[in-house]
């Protein structure tokens, strides 16, 4: 094994090449939310409001008189809170296209992602935990609201192998959840 400016290369490093997809965004949101503690409070809440939107509407039909201003108050917020993870995942996808293809070595030690513009490397202490969607791998911050997360997608990788090779890798580094 070779060190490379602080990375380690070799034959245990799994590579992928990829350009950020739209879809790799509204997976990964979707697994975060699976995992964040507050967005269980957030749907339930939604449902609340969309629950007293629809009573609100049918109390103030039958009496007669429908409450205009609070009603299209709570429809804007449903609609806005339902809107949220497509107008975060379309928010990441330019930030990360503007920076052309990725690179991503992951070896025993953490992760390097590369772009035509920067380079990051991540320890495993840094994003300890991992998703395995049926597209990607997804790394994790503990934070209680899981405000970094690294997109790993699958279609980067060169075999189905390499698949099996990350998932061994991250298993011994990360806890899955």
């Amino acid at each position: 094994m070779v060190m490379d400016m602080g990375r380690e290369t070799g034959a245990d490093a799994v590579e992928l090449a990829y350009r950020p997809e739209y879809g790799d965004f509204t997976a990964a949101l979707r697994a975060r939310r699976r995992i964040r503690k507050g967005a269980r409070l957030q749907r339930v809440l939604l449902v609340v409001v969309a629950v007293c939107a629809v009573v609100g509407t049918v109390a103030g039909a039958a009496t007669g008189e429908l409450p205009l201003f609070p009603m299209i108050w709570i429809v804007l917020v449903v609609v806005m809170m339902s809107l949220l993870p497509w107008l975060q995942a379309r928010q990441l996808l330019a930030l990360a296209t503007r920076f052309g293809g990725h690179r991503a070595t992951v070896t025993e030690s953490g992760l390097t992602v590369t772009n035509d513009g920067s380079s990051t490397t991540v320890t495993w202490a840094a994003q300890p935990r991992y998703r395995e969607t049926p597209e990607l791998f997804v790394l994790f911050s503990d934070d209680k609201n899981v405000s970094c997360f690294t997109v790993l997608p699958k279609r980067g990788l060169r075999d189905g192998a390499d698949a099996d090779r990350l998932r061994a890798v991250l298993d011994r580094h990360l806890t899955r959840v």
